[in-house]
């Protein structure tokens, strides 16, 4: 295997000064990309006004991508009222999550600062459907003049070994009326095997199985090269929480058509940290802000074909659940897509509401 030449302006660099006898991190130090501070950004929170200020009674969360429309700011998200009463409470008739028994629904904003709420977009769906118990965390995108809402859902009852599955909506308007798939367009691997009949016990298994063999959670669909990726969370069953947090990883689904069908990458899963999906084309990629659990968590990753994904700069505590800019110029720089959006915020477990933020490019000192 012939071996990498480095130059002896890099050794000096990085203060290497024995290239014959290099440390594992010195070896990595030397692969590292190329990268400026252009991927580092600090941000700010802050309250938005009208129907997203917060409401005591009423959650408010997961906000999809903002997208301009006739000169219209407009976003979906997750909404519910009542308290959450978890698995110890009465599963069949009370709320176990605070995104449980959830709709989804639209708001739009002149500014991006004054929100006002348009009302339900998409609702749960009949008795017995897939989608009867929960639809919630919600992504846009917008195709040849159509609009496509992907989310998730969860059937009734709730609970600790419900499987979450991932649903489809679209329209020729934003406004709606949304037609909804009959059937999920992505479901977790079938290939783990629960230990016991205890419902409410996610952690005993007979065997794992593949990465998202409980949950595929937060979906984002992107065009790109031509065809359509969905981008989604996986939870494994049995899933191991470590220092670093949860063991979540991320995977993607591709199809040709926006409705489908959506066939895994045999390359999943394409992280090994992360959590809510944050996913936005540039410079011929795709770009992923991966926070929350894992070893590689708080960091920005680039992969030039939207599938390996390599670390391109670190971040400090991002916002959780990024609305995205989409109406944002995102081949500027690396980070422009995130300049400014939607995230959410909890007030306590019961109550939580959609705030703003901001990022600025961190200039070294």
């Amino acid at each position: 295997m012939e071996e990498t030449v480095y130059s002896d302006e890099l050794y000096d660099e990085l203060g290497i000064t024995n290239p014959d006898k290099l440390s594992a991190a010195s070896k990595r130090a030397l692969e590292w990309p190329d990268s400026g501070e252009e991927w580092y950004f600090q941000h700010k929170v802050y309250d938005l006004k009208g129907d997203f200020a917060y409401e005591e009674g009423v959650v408010r969360r997961d906000p999809s991508a903002i997208i301009e429309v006739d000169g219209k700011y407009f976003t979906w998200y997750t909404r519910s009222t009542g308290e959450t009463q978890g698995f110890d409470g009465d599963v069949l008739n009370d709320k176990v999550f605070p995104w449980d028994r959830c709709d989804i629904w639209m708001a739009t904003s002149e500014d991006g600062i004054t929100w006002k709420e348009e009302g339900l977009a998409v609702p749960r769906g009949e008795p017995g459907e897939y989608d009867d118990r929960s639809v919630f965390t919600v992504e846009i995108m917008v195709w040849e003049g159509k609009y496509y809402l992907c989310y998730q859902t969860v059937k009734h009852p709730y609970n600790k070994r419900v499987k979450n599955q991932v649903g489809l909506a679209w329209s020729d308007s934003p406004y709606g009326p949304w037609t909804k798939s009959k059937e999920p367009i992505l479901s977790p691997a079938d290939n783990g095997v629960w230990k016991g009949d205890d419902w409410n016990d996610r952690r005993s298994v007979l065997k794992k199985g593949d990465f998202d063999s409980h949950k595929v959670h937060d979906p984002c669909i992107l065009p790109f090269n031509g065809k359509f990726y969905l981008y989604y969370k996986g939870e494994q069953m049995g899933e191991k929480v470590t220092w670093g947090g949860r063991q979540i990883r991320h995977g993607v689904a591709i199809a040709d058509n926006p409705l489908g069908p959506y066939v895994k990458s045999d390359y999943n899963p394409i992280s090994n940290s992360g959590h809510e999906i944050c996913v936005w084309p540039y410079n011929g990629g795709i770009a992923s802000l991966i926070t929350t659990d894992g070893p590689e968590r708080n960091t920005v990753q680039w992969a030039p074909d939207g599938i390996n994904f390599e670390i391109r700069g670190a971040v400090k505590d991002a916002p959780h659940a990024i609305g995205i800019n989409r109406s944002l110029d995102n081949e500027k720089e690396p980070t422009e897509a995130l300049r400014w959006g939607l995230t959410h915020e909890y007030k306590s477990w019961n109550w939580q509401y959609i705030r703003g933020f901001k990022t600025y490019r961190l200039k070294r000192k």
